[in-house]
């Protein structure tokens, strides 16, 4: 065999060699700090960070972890975009209304008083323009955004005392989380804006008259119902409030594309695992609730009027003073308008006549 026959056939080995072996694709690993908004008690709300947590170890093979800390653990519950931003935590776990204080656009993205409910959310999110126009406003804060969660339309609280109309709202010290209070202040409410691991000290003690979290689940965990005997229906400020995985943005973009695939994958089946066991959870804590003694009540026509008023005034107001706002909340409210259209035809319908039979 002469030289250049030796040479060719090394090369062919060399080519088959080659192909035979597996491909690799050497990935170093990924550790990652994730800060939540909640208490670890609350598995729940809190444990869709755990769960997302979970699958981005599966679907990595173990070479991209992502710690979890509850709420004042490495950062507290109002800190975590701060966090996030400033680089000093890969991601948070939170409701972006907490953050109305740094711009009432945060709002948006959560759930605003008589907006989309939670089909309607994830629909403008994913089929909408909502993803687009909340992750063009995020950047601003040096993060990215995924939909990681939602509760389902919430109850409206516990209070102390009854509510037989809107007169008794006036100087009613209430928590509620974040954007809401800006339209209670209009009906003559004190909004308190308090972490969820703090309110039922605050609600035992009487330094606030009333407090709403999310619904029967969450909230029989929490024990309010043994120092508020009031439970009143809907928490009309939160249809369909919607929680967010906030990545920093200089962090994602260090990702491979296969870890980038792992974070939409793993969010996403956090975000519909989550109002799966709110929605299998909550009936069953709500007979319990209302056995062992709490006063369930509807709020009055004249509160769900004052207060649908007070709320179109406000976004009124911020169309006028917000560019940010104006321009999400012009999409947002079109969206809104088109689905409540097609919703009236056949998902309110369908329910009002099936809630009304003997099952």
């Amino acid at each position: 065999m002469d030289r250049r026959s030796i040479i060719k056939n090394a090369g062919i080995a060399g080519v088959l060699a080659a192909g035979a072996a597996p491909a690799v694709h050497a990935q170093a690993a990924v550790r990652w700090r994730l800060a939540s908004s909640f208490p670890k008690a609350l598995d729940t709300i809190f444990g869709a960070a755990e769960i997302f947590a979970k699958h981005v170890k599966e679907m990595s093979g173990g070479k991209f972890e992502i710690s979890v800390h509850a709420a004042g653990e490495i950062a507290p519950a109002f800190g975590v975009v701060d966090a996030v931003q400033q680089g000093s935590l890969e991601c948070a776990h939170t409701a972006p209304y907490y953050f109305f204080g740094k711009n009432e656009a945060f709002a948006l993205g959560c759930a605003i008083p008589f907006g989309l409910n939670s089909r309607q959310m994830t629909a403008w999110m994913y089929q909408g323009n909502g993803l687009k126009l909340m992750r063009e406003f995020y950047a601003k804060y040096n993060m990215i955004n995924f939909p990681m969660g939602n509760t389902g339309a919430q109850m409206g609280g516990w209070y102390r005392k009854e509510i037989k109309s809107v007169a008794d709202l006036k100087g009613l010290k209430f928590r509620t989380g974040g954007f809401p209070g800006r339209v209670m202040e209009k009906m003559g409410v004190v909004p308190q804006n308090i972490p969820g691991g703090e309110i039922y000290t605050a609600l035992e003690k009487g330094t606030i008259d009333a407090a709403e979290w999310i619904g029967p689940y969450d909230d029989q965990k929490l024990g309010f119902n043994k120092v508020a005997p009031f439970y009143y229906y809907p928490g009309w400020w939160e249809g369909g409030p919607q929680l967010d995985l906030f990545i920093n943005q200089k962090a994602y973009d260090a990702l491979s594309p296969e870890n980038k695939a792992i974070v939409n994958n793993a969010a996403a089946y956090a975000h519909v695992d989550m109002q799966a066991k709110y929605d299998a959870r909550n009936p069953g804590a709500l007979k319990q609730l209302v056995g062992g003694g709490t006063k369930l009540r509807p709020f009055p026509n004249d509160v769900l009027v004052a207060a649908f008023k007070a709320a179109e005034e406000t976004y009124a107001e911020l169309n006028e003073k917000n560019e940010d706002w104006k321009k999400i909340f012009a999409d947002y409210s079109k969206f809104r308008a088109e689905s409540n259209l097609w919703f009236r035809f056949t998902e309110a319908k369908f329910d009002s006549f099936m809630q009304a039979q003997k099952l």
